[in-house]
């Protein structure tokens, strides 16, 4: 593994609505070939990598409960759109040559393994990409706290989250031209600040896990290895000094 790298093992989170490219449903072929292109340069440079995906593309578990439907079976049918995204995330990585596996916290077995933590671990110390689907298997947490959660059992030395835009802003940059860019803020800031960057809770476990989080634009191509080389454009969520 190279000297310049800034850490071993990631647990990578990414939107569903990313792998929607510019469709407005779905999944787009091209940018999951991308993403796994990433995870593909990631892995070249010795970086062992879990991922975790939204299934927001999909279906959103909250969208039952607006409109008066019950939550719990709202946030069953978005667990299952994360596995259909996983499902394809796999896909994308194996026709690199790239081994993966697919860990369900809802047990499935006609189409993947259930997770284990140990299976995790020796899967990623055997240098594969293991996707985590489901979500944490229960209603009420969000795909977030999945994988803060996952991160946190993985032993992940940082959480990347791959977003739309380069960082964490005071407010949406595309909405208000004036919001600020952080380049570094502590876990307990992003708490204090309310800065919707993760749900409370995966900050929260992240910090008690001493985990820093690195939030960047998935939409860049090449975006993943210029983070792990010390270089690219985020913002790095850390109590580090």
């Amino acid at each position: 593994m190279s000297s310049h790298l800034l850490f071993k093992r990631i647990l990578l989170k990414a939107s569903g609505e990313a792998l929607m490219g510019r469709q407005g449903f779905g999944i787009d072929v091209d940018v999951a070939d991308r993403i796994a292109g990433d995870i593909a340069d990631a892995r070249a440079l010795g970086v062992e990598v879990g991922l975790v995906i939204g299934g927001g593309n999909i279906f959103r578990g909250v969208a039952v409960a607006s409109r008066g439907g019950d939550r719990v079976t709202g946030d069953h049918m978005g667990m299952l759109a994360t596995v259909i995204n996983s499902l394809a995330m796999r896909t994308a990585l194996e026709k690199r040559g790239i081994e993966t596996r697919v860990l369900s916290a809802i047990a499935m077995p006609a189409i993947c393994e259930s997770f284990s933590q140990q299976k995790a671990m020796a899967y990623l110390d055997d240098g594969k990409v293991v996707i985590f689907a489901g979500g944490t298997g229960n209603p009420f947490f969000t795909t977030d706290t999945a994988a803060a959660l996952r991160a946190a059992e993985i032993k992940a030395d940082a959480l990347l989250k791959g977003t739309q835009v380069d960082g964490i802003y005071t407010a949406d940059p595309k909405k208000d031209p004036g919001a600020k860019r952080f380049e570094r803020i502590s876990h307990d800031e992003v708490l204090r600040l309310g800065l919707s960057v993760m749900d409370t809770a995966a900050v929260a476990m992240t910090r008690e896990n001493s985990i820093p989080i690195i939030v960047y634009s998935i939409l860049e191509a090449g975006g993943l290895k210029d983070i792990l080389t010390g270089g690219g454009r985020a913002t790095f969520v850390s109590d580090a000094a």
